[in-house]
């Protein structure tokens, strides 16, 4: 073989080395969140949970006890929550 032949797969082996292993740069900047948008997810994920344990007590999975003090927890936290954000200005 001679070296003109060997050009051409030598340079698509490089190509493709510098293809896959080349830095990216980043796809886009990291938004940070904020101390609101926090307590918004923490909002969601309450009320989440408030839907998931109404449908699991009619279910007949958790005695009456149980459901009520889980119930009161989850309020409180919620009220909590929607309080700082209140102050936040949310």
């Amino acid at each position: 073989m001679d070296a003109q032949t060997l050009i051409g797969p030598i340079v698509l082996v490089i190509a493709c080395f510098a293809f896959v292993f080349w830095p990216q740069p980043k796809l886009s900047a990291e938004v940070e969140k904020t101390r609101l948008d926090y307590l918004r997810e923490r909002k969601e994920v309450i009320y989440d949970n408030l839907r998931d344990l109404n449908f699991e007590y009619r279910a007949g999975k958790y005695p009456e006890e149980d459901y009520s003090s889980q119930r009161t927890s989850l309020e409180a936290e919620a009220a909590t929550v929607m309080a700082e954000m209140d102050s936040l200005g949310g």
